[in-house]
C-alpha cells in the first residue's frame, strides 16, 4: 500500500502533487490545509484523511485528531506534535488507539524517527515557495515488515 503524505499547504496545492501522488491508495494531510477545496482536489487522486492545523478555521468539517487504519497499521494524525514530549491529549490517544505511526506537520521540517517504539513522521512543508524553505511531500510504502519512505521535493 502506498500513502501520500502532505502538510502545511496553507491554501496552496502545488500542481506537481497530482503527479507525485499518482497511484497512491490514500492521502494523509497533517493540517494547516488553508482551504477545504484543497482536500477536495486531493480526493480526485485518492481518499483523504485530514486534520485541522493551528491556522485552519475550526468551523470546517475537519477535526484536530484523526485515527485511521491503512495497510494493517494504525495511524494517528495531529498537526502539532512533540515526539520527545507528547502532550497529555496525545498520550491519552496513544493509550486509547495504540497507533503505530504518528503523522504531524507544523514545523515545516521533515521528520522520520522511531521514538518509544512509535514512528513519528512529518512530510515537511507543502505550501507556496518561500525564501529558503525546502518544500516537500512524502510517499510511504507499507510493506509486511517495514515502512519505506520517500521525501519528494516540490
Amino acid at each position: 500500500m502506498r500513502i501520500g503524505v502532505i502538510s502545511d499547504t496553507h491554501g496552496h496545492l502545488d500542481p506537481r502533487v497530482r503527479e507525485l501522488f499518482k497511484g497512491v491508495d490514500h492521502i494523509l494531510h497533517a493540517g494547516d490545509i488553508g482551504y477545504a477545496s484543497i482536500v477536495l482536489d486531493l480526493e480526485e487522486i485518492a481518499p483523504v484523511t485530514a486534520v485541522l492545523g493551528n491556522n485552519d478555521d475550526p468551523q470546517t468539517e475537519f477535526r484536530e485528531l484523526e485515527v485511521v487504519e491503512l495497510g494493517g497499521r494504525k495511524f494517528l494524525l495531529h498537526h502539532i506534535v512533540d515526539p520527545k514530549v507528547p502532550s497529555e491529549r496525545l498520550q491519552q490517544a496513544f493509550l486509547h488507539h495504540a497507533p503505530e505511526i504518528v503523522v504531524f506537520g507544523h514545523t515545516h521540517q521533515t521528520f522520520h524517527e522511531v521514538v518509544d517504539g512509535r514512528l513519528y513522521f512529518n512530510p515537511g512543508y507543502g505550501g507556496k515557495t518561500r525564501d529558503g524553505v525546502k518544500r516537500t511531500v512524502a510517499v510511504m510504502t507499507l510493506e509486511d515488515t517495514a515502512v519505506e519512505v520517500d521525501f519528494l521535493e516540490l
